[in-house]
C-alpha cells in the first residue's frame, strides 16, 4: 500500500511538472502586462533620479545578453557600451520597469570563442542580444542562434551583417549611406575632383567605404583622379603616396579615406609639406571613434558621426548623469546611444508582440516603423535589417567638432 501510494503521488508530481512546462512554453509566446500599443518612453527612462527610485519592480525581467568584444580593435566601443546600458536599465527599473518588468542585462565577452558567450547569454534566457560591430564576432553569434533570437549589431556599419531573414539588425546606417553621403557633401561644396585612401576593393569597411565614396561621387559627375592604398590602422608615413599625389593635384581635391584620426592628421601635414594646402578632408565614423576632434591640425577636417551631439541634449544628458554616477567618463561619445537605442528596440519588440518568445519578438522587430530613438528616426519594416537614416556631417570649425549638414 505504502508502495502504491509513493507511486501515486510521483506520478502526480510528474503531472505538475508536465504542466508546469507546457504553461512555460505558453508564457514564453504569451503576453506581457503592457497594453495595446505600448512604447517605450525613452525620455521617463533618461530622467529617472537613482536617488529616488520607486518600488522596484516585481514583473518578469526582460533580459538583454550582450556578447561584446573587448579586444583593441572594437574594445574603445564596446567596453564602454557594455556599461552604459546596463546604467541605463537600472534608470529603467527606478521608474518601476517597462510595465511593471524589471530590465536585466548580462554581459559576456566573446574574447576567442564568440559561440561559447552567446550560448551564454541564451542559457540565461536573454530575450535579445546587442551584438560586436565586426563580422569575425557577429556571424559566429548569429550561427549560434541560427535566426532564431534578434541580434542588434549596435555599432556596425557592415552591410553584411543586416539579414532581417536571419534577425540581425544595424542600428545605423551602413558604409553605403555614410561614404555616399560623405560623396554628396563634398559635391555640394563644389569640388569635383577626388583623392581616395583604400586598403582594397571589396575589403570591409577599409576598402568597402572608398568603393561607395568613388560610386556616389562618380555618379554625381565627379572624378577620382588618384586612389591611394594604405595599411589601416598602422600607416603614418605617406611620402610614397604624397609624392604621386602632388604630380597630380589641383590643390582643389577631396582627401576621402576610412583612415583612423592620427593617420589622416599625419596625412594633411605631408600633403601640406608638398604645398597642397587646399585640399578638403572627409572620413567616416572612424575619425569619431579615434578622435579626430582631439587631434593636432584638424581644423576643416570633416566626417560622419553617428550622432551629433549637442551641450544639454539627450545624449550629452544622458552621458553626463553616467559620469555623475559612475565617476568616469565614457569613450567613443558618438557611438553610445546605438547601444541604447539597441536595448530600447528590443523591449520595444516585445511590447509590440506582446510576447517574451525570441523569435516572435524579431518577427515584431522587423515591422518596426518609425521609432524615435536616440540617434534619430529608426525604421526596419520594409528593408533587410538596415534603417534608411539620415547621415550627419560633422566638420572642425574654429575648433569646435560642429555639424554643418545632414545627407538624407
Amino acid at each position: 500500500m505504502k508502495l502504491k501510494f509513493k507511486f501515486l503521488i510521483a506520478l502526480l508530481a510528474a503531472f505538475a511538472l508536465a504542466v508546469s512546462a507546457c504553461g512555460n512554453d505558453d508564457d514564453d509566446g504569451g503576453a506581457t502586462s503592457a497594453p495595446d500599443g505600448a512604447e517605450v518612453d525613452i525620455n521617463a527612462v533618461l530622467a529617472a533620479d537613482l536617488n529616488n527610485c520607486e518600488d522596484a519592480p516585481t514583473g518578469d525581467p526582460i533580459r538583454v545578453g550582450m556578447a561584446m568584444d573587448f579586444s583593441d580593435v572594437v574594445g574603445f566601443v564596446d567596453i564602454p557600451g557594455s556599461k552604459l546600458v546596463p546604467f541605463i536599465a537600472e534608470k529603467a527599473n527606478c521608474i518601476g520597469g517597462i510595465f511593471g518588468s524589471p530590465v536585466e542585462v548580462r554581459v559576456a565577452e566573446v574574447g576567442d570563442d564568440a559561440v561559447l558567450a552567446t550560448q551564454e547569454l541564451l542559457d540565461w534566457g536573454a530575450h535579445f542580444l546587442i551584438g560586436p560591430p565586426f563580422a569575425d564576432f557577429a556571424l559566429p553569434i548569429l550561427q549560434t542562434t541560427e535566426g532564431q533570437v534578434p541580434l542588434f549589431v549596435a555599432a556596425s556599419t557592415e552591410p553584411t551583417l543586416a539579414d532581417a531573414s536571419n534577425n540581425s539588425y544595424l542600428v545605423t546606417f551602413d558604409d553605403h549611406g555614410m561614404s555616399g553621403a560623405a560623396a554628396q557633401w563634398a559635391w555640394d561644396q563644389g569640388i569635383t575632383r577626388a583623392i581616395v585612401f583604400t586598403e582594397g576593393e571589396g575589403i570591409p569597411y577599409t576598402g568597402v567605404n572608398p568603393d561607395a565614396f568613388i560610386a556616389k561621387f562618380e555618379e554625381l559627375g565627379g572624378d577620382v583622379v588618384s586612389v591611394q592604398t594604405y595599411v589601416w590602422a598602422a600607416d603614418t608615413d605617406f611620402s610614397a603616396q604624397v609624392n604621386e599625389i602632388a604630380s597630380i593635384s589641383q590643390n582643389n581635391e577631396v582627401v576621402f579615406s576610412a583612415a583612423l584620426g592620427f593617420q589622416v592628421t599625419a596625412l594633411r601635414g605631408q600633403l601640406e609639406g608638398q604645398g597642397l594646402d587646399g585640399l578638403t578632408y572627409i572620413g567616416t565614423d572612424a575619425l569619431d571613434a579615434t578622435g579626430i576632434q582631439f587631434e593636432d591640425n584638424n581644423e576643416g577636417i570633416a566626417h560622419t558621426p553617428h550622432t551629433s551631439i549637442s551641450p544639454g541634449d539627450r545624449i550629452d544628458t544622458m552621458l553626463a548623469d553616467y559620469e555623475a554616477a559612475k565617476g568616469e567618463a565614457l569613450e567613443s561619445r558618438g557611438f553610445m546611444a546605438l547601444y541604447v537605442d539597441s536595448m530600447f528596440l528590443g523591449i520595444q519588440g516585445i511590447l509590440d508582440c506582446g510576447c517574451t518568445n525570441p523569435a516572435d519578438i524579431g518577427a515584431a522587430v522587423a515591422q518596426i516603423e518609425g521609432f524615435q530613438g536616440l540617434t534619430g528616426e529608426i525604421t526596419f519594416a520594409g528593408t533587410n535589417g538596415i534603417p534608411p537614416k539620415a547621415v550627419p556631417i560633422n566638420r572642425i570649425v574654429d575648433g569646435v567638432d560642429t555639424l554643418v549638414a545632414t545627407i538624407g
